[in-house]
């Protein structure tokens, strides 16, 4: 991943942001917002340095995502929620022109570059790289880079779109995408409880709408709530296993309804989550370096 441009302010804070005041102040931003590609977004770099993860958020992360209990080490997508509060006040900024309800997240691209050990402490830092053009509207960028002894450990890219009305031309998937995921044998079966988002909001902190009920999932088109992508490929990572020095790249192609049955299928080290007729809804792949 490409460093922060130079003319990138940094703002270095003391403490986690609080997340409730920036998720009421994105919702009551959201309506205003007017989402384009080439819109304005913000250039600050957010810093916190010397966090450690709490205990027992972790544990409560670990057990809902399926990941062992202690292992003294961070669960390969555990920064991401570290960095979760940092990205929200990004998106909840009035300089971020997105909409923050129905942000849906894409995609995720990590490099783990060796064990993070969890009772270590780490400096975090959070940006937006960029905005760019969607099929469905428009995907912003967010970077996440977690530093030990000034040393990037942990890196990550993920997209968030934003869905509405484009005259963008659909990219097309790689040939043959579909198939493999389709292709790959069955692992595990699993049943989907219907509280799924909102526990999986307790431990992590991301409580969009979308995850936490019928009702507010429907007032951005979806007719049931659905899983979080993080939940979905956390899940599998937990099944499937990280090698402490690893790339992962899992790509959301589809909603998850809750409750629902979904089935886990890997080998090597490719995996993907289908449901029923043929649907596909999440495809990853993990690599050593």
């Amino acid at each position: 991943m490409t460093p922060p441009p130079s003319d990138r302010a940094e703002a270095v804070l003391t403490r986690p942001p609080a997340l409730t005041p920036l998720l009421a102040r994105g919702a009551v931003l959201s309506p205003f917002r007017r989402p384009s590609p080439a819109a304005a977004h913000p250039r600050t770099r957010l810093v916190l340095p010397g966090l450690r993860a709490d205990p027992a958020r972790l544990t409560a992360y670990e057990r809902v995502c399926g990941f062992p209990d202690g292992p003294g080490t961070l669960p390969v997508t555990y920064p991401h929620v570290l960095g979760f509060p940092l990205a929200m006040r990004l998106m909840s900024a009035r300089d971020f022109p997105l909409p923050l309800l129905g942000l849906v997240h894409t995609s995720i691209d990590v490099t783990r570059h060796r064990a993070t050990p969890s009772a270590d402490a780490y400096d975090l830092s959070v940006h937006v790289d960029g905005l760019v053009p969607h099929r469905r509207g428009t995907e912003a960028a967010v970077v996440t880079e977690l530093r030990a002894d000034g040393e990037v450990v942990w890196e990550s890219r993920s997209t968030y779109l934003a869905r509405h009305r484009t005259t963008a031309t659909p990219p097309k998937d790689p040939a043959g995408t579909r198939d493999d995921a389709e292709a790959l044998p069955a692992v595990a079966e699993w049943q989907l409880a219907g509280d799924l988002g909102r526990r999986y909001g307790a431990a992590s902190g991301d409580r969009n709408p979308i995850h936490l009920h019928p009702l507010t999932a429907r007032l951005f088109g979806f007719p049931r709530a659905i899983a979080h992508g993080m939940w979905t490929v956390a899940r599998c990572l937990a099944t499937h296993g990280t090698p402490d020095a690893a790339t992962v790249r899992a790509d959301f192609r589809a909603p998850v309804l809750l409750p629902g049955t979904v089935t886990y299928a890997a080998h090597g080290g490719r995996f993907a989550l289908r449901g029923g007729r043929g649907r596909v809804h999440l495809t990853g792949e993990v690599s050593p370096l």
